[in-house]
């Protein structure tokens, strides 16, 4: 896929950030037609899609001599992205957006941006790696381990795989990302890590429902697994399965949130223990190769982006559903996370997290 990028036009989306800029930089050494797509997606205070990150990606556009064009997606990412997460976290579920954001903005409305620009391929800074198997396109995960972002990638489709590139999955970010940035004299952004929330600024996600949404439940009870009143809260919007701090109860041993219960508008806590789960259910999952894998095999699945993989088995209740069993009980199995199944370095696919078996 990767052939003769001499050859080819591509669109790359740049943020202004660190990872984009050298995305684009590496393209435009490799002798490829280079154009620059930003989407203002959201507004000022953003972390990685406001006005001010359009002025540091043309920035690099202007330093690259390459074309940059600012495209106006905050009517898809409001519907795709900012309306489901407020919905999700108002079900007492903990949503994903940055993995609805890649599938729907990022490789939806920008790729289809690119397609009408006659783009060949679209690129991105993300830290993965696309191979191309049997005519099937394959998702890896990145070279670099430590800033792999595959889990957030997990459902690409066919069709969106075989026209992206990520120039640096190749790479290790310390060791050559960005000392390539420095070397090129790229005037990127350095700044942290770009992470799930980049629309909540402050990364408070119940103080942006609450002040989002049109009406919320309100106040209600802390209690444990048998009833028993604990405390209060102030919307169950504030909390997450595995969540400890925070709480405002008092205990002598550490309690965690092991489960948000909707219909009762109540927060359960429990010893650690409680929060240990051996099995989940995954719904509406997507295959990368579009179908279910050989489930006589063992995976590994992660439940967060940040958790490590946990060994499992898959039972097939039908073609996306999948019943995940753990050969270890993992902690924090959060109903609304996505559930991401890897065979090795190979990611299989992967669903929402329903809940426990």
């Amino acid at each position: 896929m990767t052939d003769a990028i001499n050859t080819k036009k591509i669109a790359v989306g740049m943020s202004g950030g660190t990872d984009s800029s050298a995305a684009s930089a590496l393209l435009v050494d490799q002798g490829a037609e280079v154009i620059g797509l930003t989407a203002h997606m959201w507004k000022e205070g953003s972390r990685c899609c406001s006005l001010e990150d359009v002025e540091r990606a043309r920035k690099v556009a202007w330093h690259l001599d390459i074309k940059h064009f600012v495209l106006n997606a905050q009517e898809a990412f409001t519907n795709d992205v900012v309306n489901p997460f407020v919905e999700e976290y108002l079900r007492g579920r903990t949503p994903s957006p940055c993995v609805i954001c890649n599938k729907m903005v990022k490789f939806g409305f920008l790729l289809n941006r690119a397609v009408q620009f006659e783009c060949d391929l679209i690129a991105t800074g993300h830290y993965a790696q696309i191979e191309e198997k049997d005519e099937i396109f394959r998702l890896m995960k990145a070279k670099d381990l430590k800033k792999d972002q595959s889990y957030f990638l997990h459902r690409l489709n066919q069709r969106q795989l075989s026209h992206i590139i990520f120039p640096l999955g190749g790479m290790i970010k310390a060791d050559e990302v960005l000392p390539y940035i420095k070397e090129r004299g790229i005037p990127a952004r350095k700044s942290g890590e770009s992470q799930d929330l980049c629309f909540v600024l402050d990364g408070d996600a119940g103080s942006f429902v609450e002040n989002y949404a049109s009406s919320t439940a309100g106040h209600g009870r802390i209690v444990d697994a048998c009833g028993k009143t604990l405390g209060a809260h102030k919307g169950i919007y504030r909390y997450t399965v595995g969540q400890r701090k925070g709480l405002g109860v008092a205990s002598t041993a550490p309690l965690y949130v092991t489960k948000i219960d909707t219909e009762r508008n109540e927060v359960v806590l429990g010893l650690r223990a409680e929060a240990m789960a051996s099995e989940c259910l995954l719904e509406d999952v997507s295959w990368i190769a579009e179908h279910p894998p050989d489930t006589s095999k063992n995976y590994s699945v992660r439940v967060r982006y940040q958790h490590k993989e946990a060994p499992a088995s898959l039972e097939l209740k039908d073609v996306n559903t999948v019943l995940v069993k753990f050969k270890e009980p993992q902690f924090a199995v959060s109903p609304g996370q996505a559930g991401v199944i890897y065979d090795g370095d190979e990611v299989i696919g992967g669903g929402w997290i329903r809940g426990n078996g």
